[in-house]
């Protein structure tokens, strides 16, 4: 692959997965992964995995982030808060407090030290009750880089699924040729989704919205 060098957040769930897809199409693509000791850690780190051969992806690097377990204050990390399995207002106990402003403090050094100018992370309009998930968010989180890496390292974080909802990003990513059979979404389980959790149903639906079969095993 010919072009800039470009970091991608890949945690191996499914919109990780197009992103990947895009940058990968765009250049030559480092893949970044963060465990923070979520419920689902082993498979996801497998998910990433896979989905890095299959690009055949040198530049990855796995980052143990366990602070965040530390900190707690999320069902995704703490066994003793059961995830949700229905809507709830306002902010989701899955919520892991400034989550993404910290991995892509990780993404955006690694980029620097690479010599990379664009982070990719999957963020997009249906995740938008997570306040780090949204566009102000990302706008605001620019502006820091800016101020914060070395002049004309011109390094910002791109979310090029911003404006789609799953079954958008389910359709990019079958357009793109994704290994979608390879990504994982669930919240709780990593033999075979739970089809429950807020991930599995926006999954499902995403799917069943673009007219196709998610390819992954459900309980």
């Amino acid at each position: 692959m010919a072009g800039p060098l470009a970091v991608v957040l890949v945690s191996g769930g499914l919109d990780s997965c197009v992103v990947a897809a895009i940058a990968a199409g765009l250049g030559e693509a480092a893949f970044l992964h963060l465990n923070y000791r979520q419920r689902t850690e082993a498979r996801e780190l497998a998910a990433f995995a896979a989905i890095a051969d299959h690009y055949r992806v040198e530049r990855r690097l796995v980052v143990d982030v366990s602070f965040l377990q530390q900190i707690g204050g999320s069902s995704l990390i703490d066994p003793a808060l059961p995830i949700p399995e229905e809507d709830t207002e306002g902010v989701p106990s899955t919520y892991v407090p400034f989550r993404n402003a910290n991995l892509l403090g990780i993404g955006v050094a690694w980029a620097e030290a690479l010599g990379a100018e664009r982070v990719y992370i999957g963020a997009h309009g249906e995740e938008s009750h997570y306040p780090d998930c949204r566009a102000a968010f990302f706008a605001a989180y620019n502006e820091m880089i800016a101020l914060g890496t070395r002049p004309g390292a011109g390094i910002r974080v791109e979310t090029p699924l911003i404006g789609l909802d799953k079954g958008g990003i389910v359709r990019r990513g079958a357009e793109l040729g994704a290994p979608l059979h390879l990504t994982w979404s669930c919240y709780g389980r990593g033999d075979r989704a739970c089809g429950r959790c807020h991930s599995c149903r926006l999954r499902l639906a995403g799917f069943a919205r673009a007219g196709l079969t998610d390819p992954i095993p459900y309980i």
